[in-house]
């Protein structure tokens, strides 16, 4: 079974300066700082990388970044996804794998397809690439579930390796769990539901939490693989608090302000997303005394 995507794959965020343009001081400090702290593998130009108001060129630099700036050689998976199948198809004939592990393709968003779309597209997608390519089901942003259903039926497509679960639906995760082929990876695509998912049958979690804390947060899931689930357990309700203000004025914004008071890199995000509040910034910092956060 290939183990490559098991454990922590940290979705890794973009640092910026005020002005919008990339830091890229900041990307390699964030790159050691994951490294150091144990997360097994890289998640480029995810959400939390704030792929969405990235250019293309830029995403291309910050891939190329990433492979030149890799001091544990990690296994790197580039999020390449988007609405209109053929402009994914033709960002994947542009990019460079040279690399790259796998892709991360998110489901279609705003279009709402129905499931013959869904099948549809990511035949094309897994047909066109060079590499694996990873499903990512999250109805919060897509506005549409892959069902079960859907997502065991292209299994089969020998380029489909796996999805990233964020619907958060556990009884769903059970059924692929139950009907997937045996090499096909089940991945959290939530923080706080990695154990449970764990639990039935997971191999761990592509993390928004392990940009800031990647020790902490990588020693709770690597014992719930390892069946210590009481360790896992314990661990995971340090993470309870501080959750969901991860996510209270939008993703990367909450844990780009938890890196800036841990003194890593700013908290500044691009429009239409707008930095931490002062009101955010004080909470955090209280859960973050709480629960012991500081590092």
């Amino acid at each position: 079974m290939n183990t490559k995507f098991h454990g922590v794959g940290v979705a890794l965020v973009t640092p910026f300066h005020e002005d919008g343009s990339i830091d890229w001081d900041g990307l390699e400090r964030m790159i050691r700082h994951v490294t150091d702290g144990g997360v097994d593998y890289l998640v480029i130009q995810g959400t939390t990388g704030e792929s969405a108001t990235t250019t293309d060129a830029e995403k291309a630099d910050i891939l190329q970044f990433v492979k030149e700036h890799n001091p544990g050689n990690l296994p790197i998976v580039f999020g390449v996804g988007g609405n209109v199948t053929s402009k994914v198809v033709e960002q994947i004939k542009k990019t460079d794998f040279s690399g790259v592990a796998a892709i991360l393709s998110v489901c279609p968003y705003y279009n709402k397809p129905g499931k013959r779309g869904v099948i549809a597209h990511y035949t094309a997608v897994a047909d066109a690439s060079p590499v694996p390519v990873i499903m990512y089901n999250i109805p919060g942003r897509t506005g549409i579930n892959m069902t079960s259903a859907t997502v065991i039926e292209l299994a089969q497509h020998p380029n489909i390796i796996g999805v990233k679960e964020a619907s958060c639906i556990i009884e769903q995760c059970m059924e692929i769990f139950r009907d997937k082929p045996e090499d096909f990876l089940l991945i959290s695509g939530d923080d706080v539901q990695a154990v449970p998912i764990i639990s039935i049958g997971g191999v761990g979690v592509m993390s928004v939490i392990a940009n800031a804390y990647p020790k902490a947060f990588s020693a709770v899931i690597h014992s719930a693989l390892k069946g210590d689930f009481a360790a896992a357990r314990k661990g995971l309700v340090s993470f309870l608090d501080i959750d969901p203000l991860l996510y209270e004025e939008g993703n990367p914004v909450g844990v780009k302000g938890i890196l800036s008071t841990l003194g890593i890199i700013s908290s500044d995000v691009r429009l239409p997303l707008m930095k931490a509040s002062d009101e955010l910034r004080e909470k955090q910092v209280l859960v973050i005394q709480k629960d012991g956060l500081t590092a």
